[in-house]
């Protein structure tokens, strides 16, 4: 398996939107007003928000997207038993990839409490 360093993957997906930005401002700043909505509190809350995109990510089997939404879940409050969850719900739907993808929520859970 490849090297996988949690911080570096958020850190290229930030630099990835802020390189966006400059090049498609009224896009790239549209996309984050759209985000910024969808992740507020409201009917879900916003950690809750954030293990579906845990569960997403998974299913998408995106690093990045792993990276992302584990920090920003961290951030709402979830807990390592609540991002495990998540990822079991996710392997539900995506059976042994799903599961065995879970191994980059699991080292961003290390990499992101270091």
């Amino acid at each position: 398996m490849d090297e996988y360093d949690a911080n570096e993957y958020f850190n290229h997906a930030m630099n990835a939107l802020q390189t966006l930005g400059k090049a498609h401002p009224d896009a790239i700043k549209g996309f984050q007003e759209f985000m910024g909505s969808v992740k507020k509190d409201g009917a879900l809350s916003t950690k809750f928000k954030e293990l579906i995109g845990i569960a997403l990510s998974i299913a998408k089997q995106c690093k990045f997207c792993v990276a992302w939404h584990v920090k920003r879940a961290l951030e709402a409050g979830a807990t390592r038993e609540e991002i495990i969850e998540a990822c079991m719900v996710a392997g539900t739907l995506g059976g042994g990839p799903a599961l065995m993808f879970t191994n980059y929520v699991l080292k961003a859970l290390d990499d992101f409490k270091k």
